[in-house]
């Protein structure tokens, strides 16, 4: 391995942690919004339980984002310099307006939505979580603006080596930007619905069969059948928008090889296993005519083949045709599970069928495992572009060592499973003890808990003594 491999393992790497937690502080909020409202308008103190249940793995996984990020932000110079020189009057400020307008947001709001429940009126607290979700998408606009430019750059000038904005609304409103950002936001949605809807069935699976957790799974599923039939139309419109601005990409997704004759239709190769070196897809197993109809709607529409890209601007297509595939069954996984979840709701058996529970389990982390599939896919599918057209990724990693790079992405990796794996287990933890039952003492703290101490000392249980 070279520097230059090494350097995009390691970025993979921690991008693969990043991503993960703002996905998720994505989806809590905004369904903290929805609890929190729906408390207000019924006063059923079951949403407000739920609200301070879910508060806790929203703080840790918010928390583990806003760690993980930094790290990412201090790679782009340590590590990739020359895309930094030749990128950043573009990134550069539409970071920084991330880190303005949004970062700025959700922590003047975050503390009131974690510890002021109780402290200021309901309507400021609703405000609270308002924003703070509000600022998640925010932050999710400004990320994808920046990354979508890489992938379709416009709105830009060349000058003496370095890309230079001339019109920030083509730069921002880039062809792809819409198509990403909206599967992106649906994308962790998603994720946030499997999420809770495994962590009710878990509880229901071990006989803890409760109204808070029978709402978990119901909202779980409502949101699930909501969003799964609706992001496979905008993947289907993404995959129209890479088929017009990044050719190349969806023929390695697809392990198109070569041209089809004109009239035959390209075939959906289902599975198969691409081979760069001979150009071709062995083992394929394909359907003829409907990759055509798939990817350009036309029953005899054609595609670019792989082969007619030079070797050098080829994307590795043994790896996106699969990260790819995982990316699509995990969606209809998802689909498949939303419509057994509404049949089993109408048959009045949600709640108590157990091999659609444990399905529900299984596919807990399915929304965070396709969201990272179709991360790879979208960032290898790029390659050998760091911006896709204008600079190649070998011309932008800076001029380490292979020793230095792998020194770091070692240290890297066992910080990383050392810190996030222990984030990890603790937020698992929280979501194993369950939404607490009415009733119940709620305890002396916690963020957004009814008794949270106004000092320290407070959260000592009092005794009282006899004379």
């Amino acid at each position: 391995m070279d520097a230059l491999l090494l350097a995009r393992i390691q970025f993979g790497f921690t991008i693969s942690f990043h991503i993960l937690f703002p996905a998720l502080t994505i989806g809590l909020a905004s369904y903290l919004v929805v609890l929190e409202a729906l408390w207000l308008r019924t006063g059923r103190a079951g949403y407000l339980t739920l609200y301070q249940f879910w508060l806790k793995p929203f703080a840790v996984a918010f928390a583990m984002g806003v760690v993980s990020g930094i790290v990412m932000a201090y790679q782009f110079g340590t590590n990739w310099a020359g895309f930094a020189r030749f990128a950043g009057a573009i990134t550069g400020p539409l970071l920084t307006y991330e880190v303005l307008t949004a970062f700025f947001l959700e922590a003047g709001f975050l503390g009131v939505m974690l510890f002021g429940l109780k402290r200021v009126g309901p309507g400021l607290h609703f405000l609270s979580t308002c924003v703070v979700a509000l600022g998640t998408l925010i932050s999710a606009t400004w990320i994808l603006a920046s990354n979508s430019w890489m992938q379709t750059p416009q709105g830009h000038d060349i000058v003496n080596g370095r890309a230079v904005p001339v019109d920030w609304l083509a730069v921002i409103f880039n062809p792809s930007f819409p198509y990403r950002l909206s599967h992106m936001v649906v994308a962790a949605y998603l994720a946030t619905a499997l999420v809770v809807g495994g962590t009710a069935a878990w509880h229901l699976l071990r006989e803890r069969d409760h109204p808070l957790v029978r709402t978990m799974l119901s909202m779980a599923m409502w949101m699930l059948l909501a969003c799964a039939p609706l992001q496979a139309v905008l993947g289907d419109l993404h995959g129209l928008n890479t088929l017009q601005h990044q050719p190349a990409k969806l023929a390695a997704m697809e392990g198109h090889w070569r041209p089809t004759p004109p009239g035959s239709g390209v075939p959906l190769i289902l599975f198969g296993w691409p081979d760069m070196q001979a150009e071709t897809t062995r083992y394929k197993v394909e359907i003829p005519r409907l990759g055509s109809l798939i990817l350009t709607h036309s029953w005899d529409g054609q595609i670019p083949a792989l082969s007619s890209f030079p070797p050098d601007e080829r994307p590795n297509s043994t790896i996106i045709f699969w990260t790819f595939r995982v990316m699509v069954g995990l969606g209809l996984l998802m689909i498949a599970l939303a419509l057994w979840g509404n049949w089993l709701r109408r048959a009045g058996r949600l709640y108590v069928s157990r091999p659609f529970l444990r399905c529900a389990l299984a596919m807990s982390p399915a929304g965070l495992a396709a969201l990272l599939a179709g991360w790879y896919t979208t960032e290898i599918g790029r390659q050998p572009w760091i911006v896709y057209g204008l600079q190649r990724t070998a011309d932008a990693v800076s001029p380490h060592t292979t020793g230095e790079v792998g020194f770091t992405l070692a240290l890297f990796v066992a910080v990383y499973l050392a810190v996030f794996g222990a984030g990890t287990a603790y937020g698992l933890r929280l979501l194993a003890a369950g939404p607490q039952e009415a009733g119940d003492d709620p305890g002396p703290g916690g963020a957004g808990e009814a008794r949270q101490p106004m000092r320290p000392i407070s959260a000592a249980q009092e005794t009282h003594h006899g004379d």
